[in-house]
């Protein structure tokens, strides 16, 4: 087995801490993939993933080995079984200026423009949602089309693979809010805002780069700004990440009304490993069985 990251975070070199990134000893048990590619003053698209997670899928299989897909950026997943939308390439002077109204105004106030553009977008996004705002922004400035219907425009590539696609989520939302506090408690203590102290100090990096909006990043960068006291920083950021979650469960709700292959389970469930090593090998039987589907990955 070795494992493709499917996480927009991991991709970025020396961002540990915030990102929970697996440690050097559990990448050595077993070979981990799209980690660590990238500095964190460059941008990795969707599009980009797509390619390189499918070059890899056809080595590791070459190998004879399984690759096993797993992360949480759920426009990676999309983008890799369904193509990427004819979708204009980044406008630096727009988004400059988009940005620079945001510092005078405030992101609630570009949601605001947003709506009066598009109002079916606007309302998917939170008012904060600073990356999602600017890029629908730009869309729609670039396109002069709802997003809907700018997203709509791309063809659908027939996978080379039948994947076996497991969801996991929680059952109680009272554990999920607990968990995620004590996550960010943990990253506070185990040095996140030294760590992006660090970052400063080794690259050319801002505010509104990619890997500084991740959730605990961007917090950490506003403190360290003194922007934030110590008991905000760790507020918004639980807060952050709660809204995070929220979207990565619309998300899975949305793929479950299009995606039947789709299964989810409980991650609280006791019997989870067992239920789900069942679920998978038997569809992996299933399919390699005479007169069974694609190979799957």
């Amino acid at each position: 087995m070795e494992i493709v990251s499917v996480d927009s975070a991991l991709v970025y070199r020396d961002m540990d801490i915030g990102t929970a990134k697996p440690s050097p000893a559990e990448q050595t048990a077993c070979p981990h993939h799209l980690i660590d590619i990238i500095s964190p003053e460059r941008s990795y698209s969707a599009a980009r993933f797509a390619e390189d997670a499918l070059g890899l899928i056809e080595a590791i299989t070459r190998r004879g080995r399984l690759p096993v897909l797993a992360g949480g950026t759920m426009l990676y997943f999309k983008a890799l079984r369904e193509g990427l939308s004819d979708l204009p390439q980044a406008d630096a002077d727009l988004r400059n200026d988009i940005d620079r109204r945001a510092r005078l105004r405030g992101w609630p106030a570009l949601h605001a423009e947003l709506a009066r553009l598009d109002a079916e977008a606007a309302a998917r996004l939170e008012p904060t949602d600073a990356q999602r705002i600017q890029r629908a922004l730009e869309i729609v400035h670039l396109t002069g089309r709802p997003l809907a219907e700018a997203y709509a425009r791309h063809d659908t590539p027939a996978l080379p693979f039948r994947p076996v696609t497991i969801a996991l989520a929680p059952s109680r939302r009272d554990l999920l809010h607990q968990r995620i506090a004590e996550r960010f408690d943990a990253m506070l203590a185990g040095g996140l805002v030294e760590e992006v102290r660090s970052l400063q100090r080794q690259y050319r990096l801002s505010a509104d780069l990619p890997s500084m909006r991740c959730v605990g990043y961007r917090q950490a960068w506003a403190h360290l700004d003194g922007r934030l006291d110590g008991r905000e920083l760790r507020e918004r950021g639980i807060v952050a990440t709660r809204q995070l979650a929220k979207r990565q469960l619309t998300w899975l709700r949305q793929f479950r009304e299009g995606w039947p292959e789709l299964r989810q389970f409980d991650c609280l469930a006791p019997d989870l490993i067992d239920s789900v090593c069942r679920y998978a090998c038997a569809s992996v039987e299933r399919d390699i069985a005479p007169g069974g589907d694609r190979e799957q990955p």
